[in-house]
């Protein structure tokens, strides 16, 4: 079980990692708001682009900051969820099990809801 030390050192990192994940949305959020039209965000002045491959390379470039949001959107979710848990008083137990999961899986992912040994079990 947690000492009160310890789950206020895991609340602590969950709000900063909440903090986090608000932030990444937020820069993410701006960022597709400034623009206007197709073409700000590649700086081109015509529709027509110079060469196909830029198109790809745009593409690209737009798929991988919508695989960043998607990230922050839930790692902010787990953390939420994580800090629900411990406003209930069941952080730090499986969820399966109901079993207290060990300091050190919490030490290296605070928001896990499962022990080790039962995500290997669900395989």
């Amino acid at each position: 079980m947690l000492t009160k030390d310890q789950k206020d050192t895991f609340k602590k990192r969950l709000l900063e990692m909440k903090e986090e994940a608000e932030k990444d949305l937020e820069e993410y959020r701006n960022d597709r708001a400034k623009e206007d039209y197709q073409n700000d965000e590649t700086g081109e002045i015509s529709s027509v682009a110079d060469h196909p491959g830029n198109l790809g390379t745009d593409q690209f470039e737009r798929e991988k900051e919508m695989t960043f949001y998607e990230q922050a959107r839930e790692k902010l979710m787990d953390v939420n969820d994580a800090l629900k848990r411990m406003e209930e008083g069941r952080y730090g137990l499986s969820e399966k099990s109901g079993e207290p999961i060990p300091v050190e899986r919490l030490e290296a992912m605070p928001t896990a809801r499962y022990r080790v040994d039962e995500i290997e079990d669900q395989q």
